[in-house]
Order: C-alpha cells, then sequence, then structure tokens
C-alpha cells in the first residue's frame, strides 16, 4: 500500500481499513504461533501498513483542527 493510495481515502475508510489491518496482523501471529505462516514478510509489510494509516490518519486530524 502506497502513501498515495491512503491519502486518497476519507477517514472513514481509513478506520475502515485499520481495523481490517490490524485483524489481519492478529490472524498472523496467531499462525506464527501455531507455526503455520508460510508468508513471513507479510507481517512486516502489514505492519508497516498500520503505522502508515495512522500517521496519515493523524496528518489529517490535525490538519482540521489548524
Amino acid at each position: 500500500m502506497k502513501a498515495a493510495d491512503v491519502r486518497s481515502k476519507t477517514p472513514d475508510q481509513l478506520d475502515d481499513e485499520l481495523a481490517a489491518l490490524k485483524k489481519e496482523q492478529f490472524n498472523l501471529r496467531f499462525q506464527k504461533a501455531t507455526g503455520q505462516l508460510e508468508k513471513t514478510a507479510r507481517v512486516k509489510q502489514v505492519r508497516r501498513d498500520i503505522a502508515r494509516i495512522k500517521t496519515i490518519a493523524a496528518e489529517k486530524s490535525a490538519g482540521k483542527k489548524a
């Protein structure tokens, strides 16, 4: 997921995407614990996507307040 894609979304869409990524992150952690995780790089990718969404959401909310 690219930053430009995230910036084009509305705050509601960002919240939905964030919830989906957190759910995926939970499932990936569960798979890792049980030894079923095949794509280990996806853990890092999901973590970074969550951080990217949170950062841009904070920028948008700070922009509204200013």
